[in-house]
């Protein structure tokens, strides 16, 4: 699969184009990782992430979000992956995934992890995998 984003988008982590009231809508009501989240705790999660949007290049329109928490040196943790359900299907979501990827190849971390129940197949296309000792692995909070 190509993995170059579509002509007619592009991605920016320029904080001031994130259409926050439309990604707070998209997450709480239609992402089941988020279902209900507070737009408070958007703002907070927002704040503390390094933020990625999908834009289509003729109308500026936001069409797609992620959100990495990170140290920027070691661990990232990629999440709150959307893209609006009219531009699904075009490869946005898995560009989108390996824009993220390359982005933070230069810093050399040791771990990009992330969490689906649905969507292994378009992570996998950009190498992600699933973990392998999980044995190592434990969470405090949701599983």
């Amino acid at each position: 699969m190509d993995l170059h984003l579509p002509d007619g988008y592009e991605i920016s982590t320029d904080p001031t184009r994130l259409d926050v009231a439309l990604i707070h809508r998209w997450l709480s009501l239609d992402a089941y990782w988020a279902l209900g989240r507070p737009r408070e705790k958007l703002d907070a999660a927002i704040a503390g992430s390094l933020n990625f949007g999908v834009y289509d290049t003729a109308s500026g329109a936001q069409v797609g979000y992620a959100r990495v928490v990170t140290d920027g040196a070691t661990f990232g943790w990629l999440c709150d992956v959307y893209i609006a359900p009219a531009v699904r299907g075009k490869g946005l979501g898995t560009a989108l995934a390996a824009h993220i990827r390359d982005h933070f190849a230069p810093a050399g971390l040791r771990r990009l992890m992330l969490a689906t129940a649905d969507a292994h197949a378009v992570y996998a296309r950009v190498g992600f995998e699933p973990v392998a000792a999980t044995d190592t692995w434990m969470v405090l909070g949701e599983q």
